[in-house]
């Protein structure tokens, strides 16, 4: 937490029992906040609004592996026993259709041209994972802190509150731990959970998550129970066998771009986007015009784009990554080397959802080393 000059202020954790998780949803709610949190819904567990504590998904595990994703059942009563689904924060935020203006024909037969900005509501979102709290803070860097904040993004980033909960059970696709961005959260929420058995070790990241907690009048946390969060994410960072091989391989992939092995992937990738779509970080978009069919108005919409669409380097008459190959070199080259000129680091969080949810389980450590070498 950070006292109103900005400096670190050292708080002692509380401990929250599972059987008063509700108690935190109602004061969100009384803050003025809708929570939404994971949920169990078409066999993968997804965002959703959060009524009660009873409907996060206790006794439920994830298991990964390239190109396959489903959910199991645990014997304990943990509602956080899972990696992650195919959403992060990016839905939330960057939507993946909307309005940006629209224009209509007066009477005198001129253009007006209006703004259509997000209704945003307090949202409160439960048990938001270290790895999307990285992506989070890339694109806050892109759409807030360059020479143009985009107010879309900012409206509704001025309404959320982030209750992290620290993952204990990775998944065999992450690799957060080799990238620096989990298990564990340090930074970029409000609240920050590691689920026990029998109840959450509760860290406050914000002013308003001081008073918030501040009205539950919860207990400090053991030594005993913040000995075992601190375990259990040691553990999880442990249990990770995927691994990039390096945080920066701008200079290698870049000393690579003719590599065969760019083909080979390519003779399995079917550049269907949607290592893009689950990706947290890829922010890649287009733009276009809807008229009305009767002229008197038209919408300028963003949606969602993918480097692996044909279009995406389309330019007057000319695309640039014709093929597979080009594509597929274009996203991994940005995405673990260019990014380190534009935002001072790779894009990857390690979250492993581009190897879980591709249709032919590419894996994009074993690319990296494939491609770079192993590094240090």
């Amino acid at each position: 937490m950070n006292d109103p000059e900005g400096k670190p202020l050292e708080e002692a954790p509380l401990f929250l029992p599972a059987s008063r998780l509700q108690h935190l949803l109602d004061a969100l709610v009384r803050a003025g906040f809708r929570c939404i949190g994971p949920r169990l819904r078409d066999g993968a567990i997804v965002y959703g609004v959060l009524d009660r504590a009873t409907e996060l998904p206790a006794g439920v595990t994830d298991i990964q592996a390239p190109g396959s994703y489903r959910v199991g059942r645990t014997e304990g009563p943990r509602m956080f026993a899972w990696a992650n689904g195919p959403q992060a924060l990016k839905p939330l935020l960057f939507s993946p259709h909307e309005d940006l203006w629209h224009a209509e024909r007066r009477l005198d037969g001129g253009l007006e041209f209006i703004p259509d900005l997000p209704n945003a509501d307090p949202l409160a979102v439960i048990g938001v994972r270290a790895c999307d709290l990285a992506a989070l803070a890339l694109h806050d860097q892109h759409f807030l802190h360059g020479a143009y904040a985009d107010p879309y993004y900012a409206r509704r980033r001025s309404e959320l509150f982030l209750v992290a909960v620290n993952c204990s059970h990775p998944a065999a696709t992450c690799f957060c731990a080799s990238t620096g961005d989990g298990p564990c959260a340090t930074c970029g929420f409000d609240i920050a959970l590691d689920e026990l058995d029998d109840g959450f070790v509760a860290t406050c990241g914000s002013e308003r998550a001081h008073a918030l907690l501040a009205g539950l009048d919860l207990a400090p946390a053991t030594p005993e129970q913040v000995s075992e969060a601190r375990r259990q994410s040691e553990q999880a960072a442990q249990a990770q066998t995927r691994h990039l091989p390096s945080r920066n391989l701008r200079e290698a992939l870049f000393a690579n771009l003719e590599n065969p092995r760019w083909a080979e992937v390519a003779e399995r990738c079917l550049s269907c986007g949607n290592c893009t779509s689950v990706c947290p970080t890829c922010f890649c978009h287009r733009e276009q015009e809807q008229p009305s069919l009767d002229g008197s108005s038209s919408a300028h919409t963003r949606e969602w784009n993918s480097c692996f669409a044909r279009d995406h380097s389309y330019i007057h008459g000319l695309t640039f990554r014709p093929d597979t190959r080009t594509r597929y070199r274009q996203w991994l080259t940005h995405k673990l080397g260019g990014w380190h000129d534009q935002f001072g680091r790779s894009g990857c969080v390690g979250c492993g959802r581009c190897i879980t949810w591709c249709p032919v389980g590419i894996d994009i450590t074993e690319e990296a080393m494939a491609i770079c070498g192993s590094r240090t």
